[in-house]
């Protein structure tokens, strides 16, 4: 389902916009579309990142294992390498 809205754009914006839509053959409107969809998700994928940084943050004020990154960063170059490989020692527990 689909809902009409009105958007006050300034001029120059307005201008590359149709600009945009007559080089690519898309119309302003599925260019707006999508940069809306763009912007929207990257700002909730955004908000998701900070809401878990800041439970991960609380988890180690709490007590949480703490591993060193030069223990961590050759870890995962084995990994990604498809080693297996034991997991680092935790610096705090």
């Amino acid at each position: 389902m689909t809902a009409t809205t009105t958007i006050k754009l300034p001029e120059k914006l307005k201008t590359r916009i149709a600009r945009l839509a007559r080089e690519t053959g898309r119309s302003a409107h599925s260019l707006m579309v999508e940069a809306l969809e763009r912007e929207v998700t990257r700002k909730e994928r955004m908000r998701e990142f900070v809401r878990e940084a800041l439970v991960s943050d609380a988890a180690v004020e709490e007590g949480a294992a703490v591993y060193r990154a030069k223990d961590v960063h050759p870890w995962l170059v084995r990994l990604a390498k498809n080693r297996r490989v034991a997991r680092p020692k935790p610096w705090r527990k």
